[in-house]
């Protein structure tokens, strides 16, 4: 969400019901190497999810949805799914295309404690750069947008400065 890489009309805050965010993706690319792989953000089942909604120009779709898979569908971790998320200002209910962790990848990280994650946030460093600036990123985003996201807050106190 902090950088999207793409040009955009709107980003709108939205709920999604029925998937969280986690660091749940082992990334060997990204956010480390084969030998020692960082952590990524996915979306993994169960409860709710607060973000964007991106709206692109109908001029733009093509290029930005070949950007974003290029740079999601890296080896077999994602699922492309077209899910249903509530806008927060109005409730409305708007349909987008978002990624979720598949359970059956071997880059998928099952729940575990920060201090048994800690160990890979640390060492990731990847083409993106590290995997603890990614994720200080990442809750400075959130928290910029008002989101408090009880997941990724528990690795705060580690990797802010």
């Amino acid at each position: 969400m902090w950088r999207p890489g793409f040009e955009f009309v709107s980003a709108r805050p939205a709920r999604l019901e029925g998937y969280h965010r986690r660091l749940a993706v082992f990334s060997n690319h990204y956010r480390g190497t084969d030998e020692k792989p960082g952590l990524v953000v996915g979306l993994d089942v169960g409860g709710e999810c607060f973000g964007l909604v991106y709206e692109i120009a109908a001029t733009q779709w093509k290029e930005v949805i070949d950007y974003v898979r290029k740079r999601e569908l890296l080896g077999d971790v994602y699922d492309e799914r077209k899910l249903n998320f509530s806008i927060i200002e109005n409730g409305e209910t708007i349909a987008a295309i978002t990624y979720v962790v598949r359970h059956q990848s071997k880059q998928y990280v099952p729940s575990m404690t920060v201090e048994a994650l800690m160990p890979y946030i640390n060492q990731g460093w990847g083409t993106m750069g590290s995997c603890k600036d990614y994720v200080a990123n990442t809750i400075t985003h959130l928290r910029q947008l008002g989101i408090h996201d009880a997941e990724l807050e528990r690795f705060a106190p580690h990797v802010m400065a």
